[in-house]
């Protein structure tokens, strides 16, 4: 076998780097898209399988290799039904536009104390709140279902639109940069979840789910009955303690 790759290597053209070079990108993308995810796990358990074919057939187990090889067709249908929310943001992330990131995250950055202040005060007064911020993929669909704002984000404007006798504070805020496109947006539910015990089934962190299925978006979630404070990225819930916990994993997030 040894022998077989290094004849192979010896062979191998500028095409052929070029080609291995972009098939790692393809693996690398994908791998990066799915880290901390359920999904993540499947393609480890996809990758031992695959293992297991080579070592099966290196060691001329024959009925095994020829149970594996005859299983292998299916699994693409498998990869297809279970990675179907992690191809279609691989998909969409495609178009995205990855070179206005540096200069939106540091407007973003710019506002982002403005952000967790007005978070940690509706999450003191237990005022329920959805905020979205837009990563690499673009939320202008989401925003269109809402009513236009483009007002430079403030924690007035934040908390005044969250006001429970507020015609926009049902629906979710949406922030591109360091400015509210828009307020009283709908956001898809996600067709399954796991939910965790610590989060309540309420439309509002399901929606936070949804999004983040769909999107790279981060989103912020303010429960209006415990004042809990969650963000959700990459289609999970995450507890946060404070503001400075908030923001942290915020920047965190948006600078990968």
């Amino acid at each position: 076998m040894f022998s077989e790759v290094l004849a192979a290597l010896h062979r191998a053209t500028l095409r052929d780097f070029i080609d291995i070079l972009l098939v790692a990108f393809i693996l690398y993308s994908f791998l990066r898209l799915i880290r901390e995810s359920r999904a993540y796990q499947m393609a480890v358990g996809l990758g031992l399988v695959g293992l297991f074919l080579l070592a099966t057939r290196w060691l001329k187990f024959t009925a095994s290799n020829w149970l594996i090889e005859n299983f292998a067709p299916y699994l693409i249908f498998a990869v297809i039904v279970l990675f179907q929310q992690e191809i279609r943001r691989f998909l969409t992330g495609l178009g995205a536009r990855t070179i206005r990131k540096p200069l939106a995250l540091r407007s973003f950055k710019e506002k982002l104390e403005d952000l967790c202040r007005a978070v940690e005060y509706m999450s003191r007064r237990k005022i329920g709140a959805l905020i979205a911020i837009e990563n690499e993929i673009s939320l202008s669909v989401y925003a269109g279902r809402g009513t236009s704002v483009r007002a430079d984000l403030s924690k007035d404007l934040l908390v005044s639109i969250f006001m429970p006798h507020s015609p926009l504070h049902d629906g979710a805020v949406i922030i591109r940069g360091n400015r509210i496109e828009a307020a009283g947006c709908l956001l898809p539910l996600p067709s399954s979840h796991q939910i965790r015990a610590e989060f309540p089934t309420r439309t509002r962190h399901l929606a936070a789910i949804g999004l983040t299925q769909e999107t790279d978006a981060a989103v912020v979630v303010v429960s209006e009955e415990s004042g809990a404070i969650s963000l959700g990225t990459r289609g999970a819930l995450h507890v946060v303690r404070d503001a400075e916990d908030l923001e942290a994993r915020l920047l965190e997030f948006l600078r990968r």
